[in-house]
């Protein structure tokens, strides 16, 4: 499809004059209007992410570590490193490792589908959901990791990390955890209609109840 800059100018027989727009006027395509990134924005955000994805163990280490500096008490969540009590600990651990590339995967596998938001919400939601499963833990948590990505990303791309990049990597860590905590509560949701489900059908295998029945002389 093109813009209607280009369908007038066809329209027109070319360049008459030079009242005709030029082809550049038609800028980027318009991005989903469920995204809160402009069509730039997130040409920015999947360029960038381009050099993060070639050091996501790196990353994603620096990332749980700053995580856990803020927040030593999440340690206890996590079995395998829970003793890790220093950074040098955590960064030299092979169960950490494994950890923050599984985050980082996720985080990349959500960033490179941002072209086709029903697939990213599919997942992210999926991956919001299982966190249900885990002992202890809290809505909240997703948003602990927020600032300790940031400067995980910060510390990798260094003078990459402009001004104008943090914004948007601002932007699209708020939008993926917002469908994290979505997808989050969304399965306390379903799991509450089930239960509601599940008395109704046990209700309805009673029977009816009558309060005095008639007796037949």
């Amino acid at each position: 499809m093109g813009c209607e800059l280009t369908k007038l100018a066809s329209s027109n027989g070319g360049s008459k004059g030079n009242n005709v727009p030029s082809l550049d006027a038609c800028g980027p395509p318009p991005t989903d209007s469920r995204l809160p990134l402009t069509a730039k924005q997130k040409y920015t955000m999947v360029a960038s992410w381009k050099g993060i994805s070639r050091a996501m163990e790196t990353t994603g280490i620096h990332m749980f570590i700053k995580l856990f500096e803020e927040h030593a008490e999440l340690l206890e969540m996590f079995a395998n490193f829970k003793e890790l009590k220093t950074k040098e600990e955590q960064a030299t651990s092979e169960e950490l490792q494994e950890h923050a590339n599984k985050v980082m995967n996720t985080l990349d596998e959500g960033i490179r589908g941002l072209d086709d938001l029903d697939t990213f919400f599919e997942f992210i939601h999926q991956v919001g959901a299982s966190h249900r499963r885990l002992p202890g833990f809290k809505q909240e948590y997703f948003w602990r990791i927020e600032e300790p990505f940031l400067s995980a990303v910060s510390n990798t791309l260094g003078d990459r990390y402009t001004q104008n990049v943090e914004g948007i990597y601002k932007l699209t860590i708020k939008f993926i955890i917002e469908t994290l905590v979505a997808g989050y509560e969304s399965s306390a949701n379903n799991n509450e209609d089930v239960n509601n489900a599940n008395l109704s059908t046990t209700g309805s295998a009673a029977g009816p109840t009558t309060s005095g029945d008639k007796k037949t002389s």
